[in-house]
């Protein structure tokens, strides 16, 4: 029987079951090993050290860290998670604080559509407007068309210029004829 060292024997039983190092898990999750970190100094994963003073990992890790991810793309913070999991993690049951906070997260996301309809509104209008000034001058005459945004001030324009839209539509659209 060939001689199996601990360092291969070590892996093979990571393999079967025992505890994740935090590459495995940042594999195994879909995140960075930076990740994994972030998450320990918010308190999201408790991670105990080996002997050598690797970080070792629960095999339900995996799954903590994908509820992570599931809960940031729908809004939560990881604040919010924070105190979340401090209550489940103690034995309790934080499903009604969980509710509260979807709910506030709908809030927000009602409150920001309205935000990018009002501006998507204004950006129709801004573009006619836009359109009959190149119409009335020449080709190769200034249109001043940016110093018009000074001019009408678009309320939104500040608050919404960070945002871009996942799936742009401009492509889908018929360029307007020359």
């Amino acid at each position: 029987m060939p001689a199996v060292s601990k360092k291969t024997q070590s892996k093979g039983a990571l393999r079967e079951g025992g505890p994740l190092r935090s590459g495995e898990l940042a594999r195994l999750s879909g995140v960075s090993a930076d990740t994994l970190r972030h998450y320990e100094r918010k308190g999201l994963l408790k991670p105990r050290r080996a002997p050598n003073g690797y970080r070792e990992y629960p095999r339900h890790a995996v799954e903590r860290v994908r509820l992570i991810r599931a809960a940031l793309a729908i809004g939560f913070k990881l604040d919010d998670l924070e105190r979340v999991f401090k209550i489940r993690d103690a034995g309790g049951a934080p499903c009604r604080q969980v509710r509260e906070l979807a709910a506030t997260k709908l809030d927000e996301l009602e409150a920001l559509v309205l935000d990018l309809t009002a501006m998507r509104d204004e950006m129709r209008e801004l573009l006619k407007d836009w359109d009959r000034r190149l119409d009335s001058v020449p080709a190769d005459e200034p249109a001043r068309l940016l110093e018009t945004l000074a001019a009408i001030g678009l309320a939104n324009v500040r608050a919404l210029a960070p945002l871009k839209p996942r799936h742009s539509t401009s492509a889908k659209k018929k360029e307007k004829p020359s």
